[in-house]
């Protein structure tokens, strides 16, 4: 089966407890259930907001091998990642 990741933020959904939900309580494959529930997306922000957001969790400093990066290194990789999904599309 195809890994599926997140739409809105990259991130890998590996169990169904990790997909967002509908407004009628179904899965949403699309999204995480960070980032979208009940039909609707948890936090309305543009992209840059969203990458400003990220960029505070100290474990989101890493690169796609795990080896820890610089903030400013995070925000540029984001800014070149996130407009590849559909939410920023």
């Amino acid at each position: 089966m195809e890994q599926k990741i997140c739409q809105s933020c990259g991130m890998p959904m590996l169990t169904a407890e990790e997909f967002g939900s509908n407004s009628d309580g179904s899965a949403n494959m699309e999204y995480c259930v960070y980032c979208f529930k009940d039909g609707k997306f948890t936090v309305e922000a543009t992209m840059d907001e969203m990458i400003a957001r990220y960029a505070e969790f100290p474990d989101a400093l890493k690169d796609e091998n795990g080896n820890s990066i610089s903030k400013e290194q995070f925000i540029a990789n984001m800014k070149v990642f996130l407009p590849t999904l559909k939410r920023w599309q």
